[in-house]
């Protein structure tokens, strides 16, 4: 069975500004930052924030899964699309065979943008795999979490 599900957030921050944190490691630190209830520590496996570049994420204790290790496999800085696939833990380790997130930095005009974030999984029919494990929860909170920092940010330049 394979599915998908998507989540858009209007930022009102420009598509570039957004991809200097959505494109590059600083959204791993970012998340760790503002969202500690969700993301324990990022780290860089392997890599340098391009293709190729491994990531391992470790959840807080008592949130269910331990870590989760992605690949990433598309970082197209010219349309601001980065895609990551799971190698190990989260929800592989739940039964799931394949998860990618892609996320795309949409522009709208020269001041807003949306960030689109899509969930791709596959999960083989032999396997009692509850599907439903699978959510926008997690990309809605860094999407938040990302767009206020970015202007809080920009306020504190222009302030």
């Amino acid at each position: 069975m394979k599915g998908s599900l998507c989540h858009e957030y209007e930022t009102g921050i420009p598509a570039e500004e957004v991809w200097q944190v959505y494109g590059t490691l600083r959204v791993g630190q970012l998340v760790q930052q503002l969202l500690p209830h969700l993301f324990h520590k990022v780290e860089v496996v392997e890599g340098d924030g391009g293709v190729g570049t491994i990531l391992c994420i470790t959840f807080p204790s008592g949130k269910g899964m331990g870590y989760y290790k992605e690949k990433f496999i598309k970082v197209d800085n010219e349309n601001y699309i980065k895609e990551a696939i799971g190698l190990e833990g989260g929800a592989l380790e739940a039964g799931f065979s394949s998860y990618l997130v892609r996320i795309e930095i949409i522009p709208k005009d020269n001041n807003s943008s949306t960030i689109r974030s899509t969930i791709e999984y596959e999960v083989d029919d032999k396997c009692q795999v509850d599907a439903s494990l699978i959510s926008t929860d997690v990309v809605a909170a860094i999407a938040d979490a990302t767009t206020k920092y970015l202007k809080e940010q920009k306020n504190q330049v222009e302030g």
